[in-house]
């Protein structure tokens, strides 16, 4: 992937700070949408012993512990200027570059998310976010979270290397932000108090499925608009998309897949979606709420 393209101004820099222990009026427990959710569940497992449930449990907001009080520390943001910092900045800015004129063009205005480095733990609006959680998007405070050594998990563990599959999951957590500002994240949280368990973990695919779509829909505006990709990084991108597939990571930690059980979609749903949405350049392709099988 090209890299010599502006750097966003909406990157905080917040490696380091923690915000541990300080009064404020952030609640633990309020659950952010990630794309890392069930990979770190299993990365418990794996390397902890630790049962995937309670991970799952603990990362969905599910935890039966009373909220505690936090905030985020004073300390001004940086910029980051190490080498992986600045390519994260290269790529929010072409998700801005594209999804800018595609809300223009529809009457509206794209509103940028912040996007936060963090390292071990910080304070969110969504709850204390956390580097086991994997990447994430709050839509309470309409920031993504990152802690950078997710990338590391991904190649190293998942076998999913490469720039563009690191691109991959910053542009769908970007898509979740997209699906906030069209007023998706509302919907569904009405819709979480109303259905049973399996009837949302529907909705949670279709949701995350449309995020992948997105994310396609950035990766065909930045190559037609500015020719970013190299030789591979589309396979990289899918190949990133199959290996966070639900199917894959429960088979890999239980030994068979309960398909009544996903949340985030299969490795080939989750690869199809990108795929679409990258051929079709469309957001109304990656209606995957009124598709008959996503």
């Amino acid at each position: 992937m090209r890299t010599d393209g502006r750097e966003s101004d909406n990157v905080e820099d917040r490696r380091g700070q923690s915000g541990m222990g300080m009064p404020g009026g952030i609640r633990i427990g309020r659950g952010g949408l990630g794309i890392g959710t069930i990979l770190i569940a299993l990365v418990a497992m794996f390397v902890f012993g630790i049962d995937p449930r309670l991970v799952l449990g603990l990362l969905g907001g599910s935890s039966s512990v009373a909220p505690t009080q936090m905030q985020a520390p004073a300390e001004p943001a940086g910029k980051p200027s190490d080498e992986i910092g600045r390519f994260v900045s290269v790529v929010l800015a072409d998700t801005e570059d594209t999804w800018g004129p595609i809300f223009r063009q529809a009457g509206q205005t794209y509103q940028a998310p912040k996007l936060v480095l963090f390292s071990g733990m910080y304070p969110t609006a969504c709850g204390m976010g956390q580097s086991a959680a994997g990447p994430f998007y709050c839509p309470e405070d309409r920031k993504v979270y990152i802690d950078l050594s997710f990338f590391r998990l991904l190649q190293e563990r998942f076998r999913a290397p490469g720039d563009f599959a690191q691109a991959y999951v910053i542009a769908h957590e970007v898509g979740h932000h997209v699906q906030n500002q069209i007023g998706l994240m509302e919907q569904t949280a009405r819709l979480r108090q109303r259905i049973s368990e399996s009837e949302y973990n529907e909705v949670s695919v279709r949701v995350e499925l449309q995020a992948d779509c997105f994310a396609g829909v950035w990766a065909y505006h930045a190559q037609r608009d500015r020719r970013i990709l190299e030789p591979g990084d589309l396979e990289e991108a899918l190949g990133a998309a199959s290996a966070i597939g639900d199917d894959v990571l429960q088979k890999r930690s239980q030994g068979y897949v309960v398909p009544d059980s996903f949340t985030h979609g299969s490795a080939e749903q989750r690869a199809r979606w990108f795929r679409t949405g990258f051929e079709r350049g469309s957001m109304q392709a990656c209606n995957t709420f009124e598709a008959r099988h996503p």
